[in-house]
């Protein structure tokens, strides 16, 4: 439970414009980035906490279960002034805590 709170809060922490790979974030909570897909797929506020803003360390957009799928995710992404060169975020937006 310490790491899904952890890793729930460590979201806001993310800058607009600005995304988290699932092994960054696991580094800091000390956990697997499975689990934090898992507790990034269970977060029941996406609003408050914006899981869209997690990537693969390839930056290849991966699961996203709120409607709309990884579309949905891509197009959060972009409104907030992410880039992609082709079907990957561009790795100048990557955060590092």
């Amino acid at each position: 439970m310490k790491d899904m709170h952890q890793a729930i809060q460590l979201l806001k922490k993310i800058p607009k414009g600005k995304v988290a790979t699932y092994k960054e974030m696991a580094r800091i909570c000390k956990t697997s980035p499975r689990a934090i897909g898992r507790i990034m797929a269970g977060n029941d506020h996406p609003k408050e906490y914006p899981c869209y803003k997690v990537v693969a360390s390839s930056g290849e957009l991966t699961g996203y279960s709120a409607p709309g799928g990884v579309a949905k995710k891509r197009k959060l992404l972009q409104a907030d002034g992410v880039e992609f060169v082709g079907s990957r975020v561009d790795k100048k937006y990557f955060h590092h805590f």
